[in-house]
């Protein structure tokens, strides 16, 4: 949304952008001053809530997938442009106290979500996984010029089962290491063929990453998502009517900035295959803020989702995580219940669930990278904000 776009507001900042207006008028230089920068922060107020009234618009079968959390990542990215963009425009307030300390308490904040890019770096890397496996069940049985052998049965199943005990395993926090060192062998009879397949994916894959990745993605093994949303929810709080004073309302911004990093941090360690994924964290912002009510009410819709029967064991909120669950569950039963000669009914029930296994599929393969890029960025956004922040206060940015 332009900066000069108001046609959003209600009745209430309009009163107040009014109220600006004429004081703006009235008042000399500092006044003036004064005057545009209450309109200016009112205005990142309003693009804020306009943002997440966007994004919490999504019907529930589309909250938390793919495009979702895409989208997600757009918004954080979008505020934290024009929030630093703000604290750049009124720099000298910004170096003194008390706004040097909320301003620094924030970039600190930032740097722990570092972390947990990582770790949903990773977990993307999990679910790549499990894609290969779906992608060896639609190779075995996805053969439409011939009828289906009972050889290419048994490597689907093999997939399958090596797909369950995958997730399974993620469920209880078990190494990636381990889990991919286990399943090694299901391309070994058919190695020259999967690596034809992935060539062009892989050299993509390590063209665009490679930098990224010597950045020391992944995190330790005792490392805790729950914790680490804990640490960067710790203390914040609305800023009080003196703070507001003392910083001519840039205490605001602040705050709605630091309940955006918890939010979108904790909405990804939902979604995303984590270690020690936990959704406790606590959101106290008071709905008297236009911006909270929508997102609030995203943090109810996600907290209520989690709690569903089918999704309380899951490791990850992620649609399309649901959808490879589900993908798996019933090729499993329909493999199980092949007898041979395959009749021509059963095959053609097989050939319809592989068409289900393609459409997963391919979701995966049109959402993970472009997710994985915005990972990335959000990544080193915040790594580029927090070092310019610190340089502008004249702190030491040593801890990249």
């Amino acid at each position: 949304m332009p900066a000069t776009d108001y046609q959003g507001s209600p009745p209430s900042s309009l009163s107040h952008f009014g109220r600006s207006i004429l004081s703006f008028r009235r008042e000399q230089v500092h006044s003036m001053e004064g005057s545009t920068l209450e309109v200016e922060l009112d205005c990142f107020q309003q693009h804020v809530t306009d943002r997440f009234l966007d994004i919490s618009s999504v019907v529930q079968d589309d909250l938390l997938s793919l495009k979702w959390v895409g989208k997600l990542l757009d918004c954080f990215l979008i505020c934290q442009e024009e929030f630093k963009a703000i604290l750049h425009t009124h720099k000298g307030q910004v170096l003194k106290p008390p706004l040097d300390r909320m301003v620094s308490e924030y970039f600190e904040r930032s740097v722990k979500a570092l972390d947990v890019c990582n770790a949903i770096r990773d977990g993307i890397e999990q679910i790549r996984l499990w894609q290969k496996l779906l992608e060896i069940v639609l190779c075995a049985l996805g053969n439409q010029r011939s009828i289906i052998s009972e050889g290419q049965f048994r490597r689907a199943k093999k997939a399958l089962i090596d797909l369950s005990i995958s997730m399974l395993d993620d469920n209880k926090d078990s190494s990636n290491a381990n889990i991919a060192h286990r399943n090694r062998s299901f391309g070994r009879n058919n190695a020259g063929r999967d690596r034809d397949q992935n060539h062009h994916h892989n050299n993509y894959h390590h063209r665009s990453l490679g930098h990224f990745r010597s950045l020391s993605w992944s995190v330790s093994r005792t490392w805790s998502a729950a914790r680490q949303l804990q640490a960067i929810g710790n203390n914040i709080c609305p800023p009080r009517a003196n703070d507001l004073v003392a910083t001519n309302g840039l205490a605001m911004p602040i705050y709605i900035m630091n309940s955006i990093l918890l939010f979108v941090m904790w909405a990804l360690v939902a979604a995303i295959p984590c270690q020690d994924r936990g959704l406790h964290a606590h959101f106290t912002i008071p709905r008297s803020f236009t911006w909270a009510i929508p997102l609030l009410s995203l943090h109810e819709r996600i907290t209520e989702e989690s709690k569903k029967r089918d999704r309380k064991n899951t490791c990850g909120l992620l649609r399309e995580i649901q959808q490879i669950e589900k993908c798996a569950r019933v090729m499993s039963e329909l493999v199980d219940s092949v007898q041979f000669p395959i009749t021509e009914e059963k095959e053609g029930e097989v050939r319809e669930r592989v068409h289900e296994v393609s459409q997963v599929c391919d979701a995966l393969k049109d959402g993970l990278d472009p997710l994985e890029r915005q990972v990335r960025e959000v990544f080193h956004r915040i790594v580029r904000s927090r070092t310019e922040g610190l340089d502008s206060l004249g702190r030491p940015s040593n801890a990249e």
